[in-house]
């Protein structure tokens, strides 16, 4: 009897969650802001200097800044890391369990199959980036408070216009991992062993880092997936600029698009061995 979509959604997301290292994963994401926090509670007496202003720099006037510092923060390491451990895992774990050749007898179909992994990851990568905004906000209004939030821009706007900006920050910020996930999905088509897509995955995010720190290919940063991450800094300006989010946005529905055609031509086409 085939597997219907919902079914099987629910069965991979129940795989994916129920894991322990994605749950310990997890945990490590939400101690993070809480750390971050704890930091800056510790040393909020000490003055911040003359530099630019940063979400850190606003943590102590309104704690729903702990949230969008701690987007930025964990997005050069540990949510590409979460999200690279779940997408290399997605084929090629299964391919290493010996489950992958049975999985496709059920039958499922390779396309289905790679519908619902892939759909497994953006649940996973919408989960990772909102558990962090509410555990990283709430802990922010416990031990900083909250109300109006003064802007990058140097004015003030109501809470509730800013919490709605940190929901579309959330959803940018979740966007960019499922476009990483979709390139995590198609190494991990490559190979067998989801230790080295998990590898690869990083080992190609962190050049695209060294590469968008390198001025003189800046004709390439705009096409880097990491380039315009943190974009969503630019929602809290007065007016908002959504003109990098927009173009954000469109870099990783290409990504997106691009890396699962290809996973669907080399998924389509791979020889099952296990």
């Amino acid at each position: 009897m085939n597997l219907t979509i919902g079914r099987f959604f629910r069965s991979e997301l129940g795989l994916i969650m129920g894991r322990r290292r994605n749950q310990a994963g997890l945990l490590v994401l939400a101690a993070l802001p809480v750390c971050l926090g704890i930091a800056v509670k510790l040393t909020e007496s000490n003055p911040r200097g003359n530099g630019p202003r940063s979400f850190v720099d606003d943590i102590v006037g309104n704690g729903v800044f702990l949230a969008f510092a701690a987007l930025t923060f964990e997005l050069t390491l540990f949510f590409p890391l979460a999200i690279a451990m779940v997408s290399g895992d997605a084929i090629a774990g299964e391919a290493h369990a010996g489950t992958l050749r049975y999985l496709l007898t059920v039958p499922a179909g390779r396309t289905r199959v790679l519908v619902v992994k892939y759909l497994g990851i953006v649940a996973g990568s919408f989960i990772a980036a909102l558990t962090v905004t509410v555990v990283s906000a709430l802990v922010g209004i416990l031990l900083f408070g909250t109300g109006p939030l003064t802007t990058l821009s140097g004015d003030q706007i109501p809470l509730g216009t800013g919490l709605w900006r940190l929901l579309i920050s959330t959803a940018y910020v979740a966007l960019g991992l499922c476009a990483l996930g979709a390139l995590g999905l198609f190494i991990s088509t490559l190979t067998e062993q989801p230790i080295a897509a998990t590898v690869a995955v990083m080992i190609v995010t962190a050049t695209m880092w060294v590469l968008d720190a390198i001025p003189q290919i800046a004709w390439l940063h705009p096409w880097l997936l990491v380039h315009r991450w943190t974009a969503f800094a630019d929602l809290m300006r007065n007016p908002p600029d959504f003109s990098t989010v927009r173009a954000g946005v469109l870099v990783a529905l290409g990504y997106i698009v691009v890396f699962l055609l290809a996973a669907w031509a080399r998924f389509d086409g791979k020889d099952i061995t296990s």
